[in-house]
């Protein structure tokens, strides 16, 4: 099965491309998507776009309601004029908002704090409503923290700006910066936020999953995808001096409003729904895959020298 990239690049990296066909377009153009539906005909659809930053969320939230709910809305529509595909969709565990149970179920009370929380939710009462209505098979799957790199080094996070921990951390080791630390009285064993770290090799292996799953006809529903360990900021950067070899210059900032001291999952569900199992869950495997990525001469020219 080939897949299909079917992005209008205002985010995303051509180069990352790699596996199949590229068709430009943005979600929201149905005609375009029809065009696209018609020609490739796919047995399924996995939806990414949508944009992804809490800050820029409560800045601007109509630019996160027109892009991921509108967008979305339009994208489905274009899906059930051609026929309901399977969809397993990108969802997060902002949805869940702070936590109230630790490590969060599936079943956890969903209140986002955030625009950008609330428009993945609202994606999947959609996908509910349309499995009611339409019998749409889906699976949303509700990240917590991506992480890692392709260990093959292909591929890696190329965010503009970054503002995820663990590229934080390895730009702060590349060119001699200090990394922000954002509070250091949370009530965890050491003052800084816990976070349930997975790999992106394990993200992309439980899409893969999730479409067999869907093929074979398994019930459609809304599964995290988590190692139900968090680690706090100061064991990322600990984990992060291992793998880069020198210390790693730190600032000590003031909490962030909003940042929930820790943030694990539970992960039942998906294991045994899908048969899911986290090969590269070890946090220095994690960071040691990203840092690979990041040195490599591809994204040189996205942060900078080296470090000396």
């Amino acid at each position: 099965m080939t897949p299909v990239v079917y992005d209008n690049l205002s985010r995303g990296n051509r180069e990352a491309v790699q596996w199949g066909p590229l068709e430009i377009g943005d979600i929201a153009d149905t005609k375009r998507l029809r065009e696209v539906l018609l020609h490739y005909r796919p047995a399924a659809l996995m939806h990414f776009a949508a944009f992804t930053y809490v800050g820029e969320s409560v800045a601007d939230p109509l630019l996160y309601y027109r892009n991921n709910v509108a967008g979305t809305a339009a994208l489905l529509q274009a899906v059930m004029n051609f026929k309901p595909l399977p969809v397993v969709f990108s969802s997060t565990a902002a949805v869940y908002g702070m936590p109230q149970t630790v490590p969060i179920p599936e079943d956890h009370p969903r209140n986002p704090i955030n625009p950008y929380g609330f428009s993945k939710l609202a994606v999947e009462h959609m996908l509910f409503d349309l499995r009611a209505s339409h019998r749409l098979p889906f699976i949303a799957l509700r990240y917590f923290n991506a992480a890692g790199a392709d260990p093959d080094g292909r591929i890696g996070e190329m965010h503009d700006p970054e503002t995820h921990l663990i590229p934080l951390v390895l730009i702060a080791a590349r060119q001699g910066t200090a990394v922000k630390i954002f509070g250091t009285d949370y009530g965890t064993p050491d003052g800084t936020c816990l976070r349930d770290y997975v790999h992106v090799v394990d993200i992309a292996d439980a899409h893969v999953r999730a479409l067999d799953h869907l093929f074979g006809g398994g019930e459609s529903c809304a599964l995290n995808l988590a190692n139900a360990q968090g680690h706090s900021v100061k064991e990322v950067i600990a984990a992060a001096e291992r793998v880069v070899g020198h210390p790693i210059r730190i600032e000590l900032a003031a909490r962030r409003p909003g940042d929930p001291a820790a943030l694990v999952g539970n992960s039942k569900r998906a294991r045994e729904t899908l048969g899911w199992t986290p090969s590269r869950s070890a946090l220095d495997i994690q960071i040691a895959d990203a840092w690979n990525w990041l040195r490599g001469a591809e994204l040189a020219k996205w942060h900078g020298p080296a470090r000396a």
